[in-house]
């Protein structure tokens, strides 16, 4: 036994086997990089082209070559973008309707699935499988347009809020996570006098702050992205979001006012692409900056929900 372990030829064999598992390994971590590579470059490329050219002075713009770092560095389209008063507007308009439509939209739904987490609620399983269809089958764009104006709601700011106080796949991530909370702590501020609103508000949600933060998250990006209410439902050009003024630049390709500016700033004409690159940009960095902050929550809210519930 001893001379067995003493062989000289078992480290080598050891060592060979590590070396083949090293290949192996080595191979398919070499795959998964470059595949990983490959998507995160067609993810980041287009943001990147975009910051480029609005980074790059009129003239380079102008010839809209693919470069990959400004070749001359201006903030001319910038300053054009910001010194316009209809797209400050509309960023205001849009960051209005991101935090009233987050804090409306998670309240709201907190509450109801609170509600639909008890199952001693009387009607439960209906009203569950009313949302359920309600969130694989939609109205259609002329019923809701005829809802939206016989509510009065058309050209109003509250149409983005009060149609998106509630969604059915929301709801049930908080109904899946508040069913986690174990039924002692209720109990127990029940026996204290705590009413139901009492206990969702001083029990409940300070302990689901993970669920929060996913939610609002999801909110919040679906309000700063959304142009389609905007195009439909809004006609006054003081309540237009700025997602949907960028769709209508880019579409309808209205830079007209905005390059007259341009021209009486800096005395010369900048390029239409130059000034939307600029605007796309101020559209997608606030929530750029936004997300990372949040983002550690959001699996986390997601997968509490989903396993234990």
């Amino acid at each position: 036994m001893s001379g067995e372990a003493d062989s000289p030829w078992k480290g080598d064999n050891r060592f060979m086997a590590r070396r083949g598992g090293l290949r192996r390994i080595g191979a398919f971590d070499l795959i998964n990089t470059l595949l990983m590579l490959a998507v995160c470059f067609l993810t980041l490329y287009p943001m990147w082209f975009v910051l480029v050219n609005s980074l790059n002075s009129p003239a380079q713009a102008s010839l809209g070559t693919v470069n990959w770092f400004p070749k001359e560095l201006s903030l001319a389209s910038y300053s054009v973008a910001f010194n316009d008063r209809t797209l400050m507007n509309g960023f205001y308009i849009t960051t209005l309707r991101t935090v009233i439509g987050t804090v409306v939209h998670v309240l709201f739904t907190a509450i109801i699935a609170y509600g639909m987490s008890k199952s001693s609620l009387m009607g439960r399983k209906l009203y569950l499988k009313i949302s359920l269809i309600t969130m694989l089958f939609s109205g259609g764009l002329i019923p809701s347009f005829i809802l939206m104006t016989k509510l009065g709601l058309y050209d109003s700011f509250w149409v983005f809020i009060i149609p998106s106080m509630y969604t059915f796949f929301n709801m049930v991530i908080f109904m899946s996570f508040f069913r986690t909370i174990p039924d002692s702590l209720e109990e127990s501020a029940k026996v204290d006098g705590a009413s139901d609103y009492g206990v969702l508000f001083r029990i409940v949600l300070p302990n689901s702050m993970a669920v929060i933060a996913t939610i609002a998250l999801f909110s919040a990006v679906y309000h700063w992205n959304d142009y389609y209410q905007g195009v439909i439902y809004i006609h006054s050009q003081e309540l237009l979001p700025l997602q949907t003024m960028l769709y209508k630049i880019i579409a309808e390709n209205t830079m007209s006012f905005m390059q007259q500016q341009a021209m009486a700033q800096f005395g010369a004409r900048l390029p239409g692409n130059s000034i939307k690159f600029a605007s796309m940009m101020v559209a997608t960095l606030p929530i750029l900056i936004f997300y990372p902050f949040i983002q550690r929550y959001l699996v986390k809210g997601v997968m509490i929900g989903a396993i234990k519930g």
